[in-house]
């Protein structure tokens, strides 16, 4: 007995980067999947959480994600007979969840949150001909509330022991229940576990907006919380493709579009697993690139001949500049938009420390940044930009609320661990 499935997840439909919509490239992206799903002749799709990038998402990406569906769902000849969806941390589970009965009638099983009964999210899938074919343990994000009880006096450690000990249960007892399933059809078919969390000794890459699941908790699990009965782990949470382990059978497949210029060079990977009865065979498949990202950093004559070589190039890349020069931020900022001026490349974000180590140049030999005030350091980056004086005090005032907001948000998520 043969089946195909394909392994995405972390699509963050409605992400934008630096203000910029990237609507047409999730388009582009989920035109790629469903061409890939038809061209490759992909049975079951599974996408292992984060649809959304907030829990809110707005229409034009909510459409997005309905009109696949369909494509993959409803349009005859379609050879993939299921699509099983479940949440990630940025999803709202309700959301997820409110159409999910309508969408179960298509065979799209969505799981949005854990309803208390492990149970309700080991599915048995069955072939056109009514066979059973596989078995997959959609597990959602499982939230605190889901896996961890709370007692007076716990320590940091042990809200992390009891989180890892939480998972691994629940897993333990999905599992239990798949293999109990397996045993009662009487075929050796696979179970595919889905899950979205961090595993110990996961690659992560700078401002790839990978959050923090559980507050002060990073890593939470280790490969022996996925019992021997699961034959393929589709993994989400991570941005970079990756084998938990070292293993061949348990994996992220990664985010479809670069989150940030953190991951501009990284090739994009789905993962397309062949099982021969319950035997995965793991064949990566590249997503092209919708939407180009360049990072360019050195001196300004050095950022003004790479932006050169990419106009020639007939490139439409957004860029992220880091000037390591000695110029002003204004003068940098001129020469960048002149740079290119009537070409297809745009600039997102200029990176420029000099402020910064003006500011700190003003300091005494002995002084730190860690020793000065955090408002010291704004004055003099005030200074260095040479604002206007009567501009200051209302800086001033936003740059203090600023603060006010982050204090707060420690504030709260040091209660949360402490609970």
């Amino acid at each position: 007995m043969s089946l195909r499935i394909l392994h995405t997840s972390d699509w963050h439909l409605g992400r934008s980067l630096f203000g910029r919509s990237r609507l047409h490239e999730f388009e582009a992206f989920l035109d790629w999947l469903a061409g890939t799903v038809e061209s490759r002749g992909i049975e079951v799709l599974v996408v292992a959480g984060d649809i959304f990038d907030t829990t809110t998402p707005g229409n034009a990406t909510q459409k997005l994600y309905y009109q696949f569906l369909h494509r993959i769902a409803l349009t005859p000849g379609s050879p993939c007979r299921h699509v099983v969806i479940t949440s990630g941390n940025h999803d709202s589970p309700t959301f997820l969840d409110a159409p999910k009965e309508l969408l179960r009638s298509f065979d799209v099983h969505v799981l949005g949150a854990a309803t208390g009964d492990p149970a309700d999210e080991v599915r048995v899938l069955f072939d056109r001909e009514g066979r059973p074919e596989a078995i997959v343990c959609a597990v959602p994000f499982l939230r605190d509330r889901d896996i961890r009880t709370v007692e007076p006096g716990e320590s940091l450690e042990d809200k992390i022991r009891k989180l890892s000990d939480g998972v691994s249960l629940h897993y333990a007892e999905v599992a239990q229940i798949a293999a109990e399933r397996r045993r009662s059809l009487g075929e050796q078919i696979p179970v595919i576990a889905m899950g979205h969390l961090f595993t110990a000794g996961c690659v992560t890459t700078e401002d790839d907006g990978v959050r923090e699941i559980y507050a002060g908790a990073l890593s939470i699990v280790c490969s022996t919380a996925f019992p021997p009965v699961f034959d393929y782990v589709a993994l989400g949470h991570m941005h970079v493709p990756q084998r938990v382990d070292k293993t061949e059978h348990m994996r992220y497949c990664g985010s479809p579009i670069p989150m940030g210029f953190g991951e501009a060079k990284q090739q994009k990977l789905v993962l397309q697993v062949d099982f021969e009865g319950r035997t995965p065979a793991v064949t990566e498949i590249a997503i092209p690139r919708f939407q180009p990202l360049e990072r360019l950093a050195g001196s300004l004559d050095e950022l003004s001949a790479a932006i050169a070589a990419l106009r020639l190039a007939g490139s439409n890349a957004w860029l992220e500049i880091d000037c390591r020069g000695d110029e002003a931020p204004a003068t940098v900022q001129e020469a960048m938009e002149k740079a290119v001026e009537g070409s297809l490349l745009e600039i997102c974000r200029i990176r420029n420390n000099r402020p910064l180590q003006q500011a700190l140049r003003q300091s005494t030999m002995d002084e730190t940044l860690q020793q000065l005030d955090p408002e010291a350091v704004f004055n003099r980056c005030l200074e260095a930009y040479g604002t206007d004086e009567s501009l200051r005090p209302a800086l001033l005032e936003s740059y203090r609320e600023v603060l006010r907001s982050i204090h707060e948000e420690d504030v709260m998520a040091e209660k949360e661990v402490r609970s």
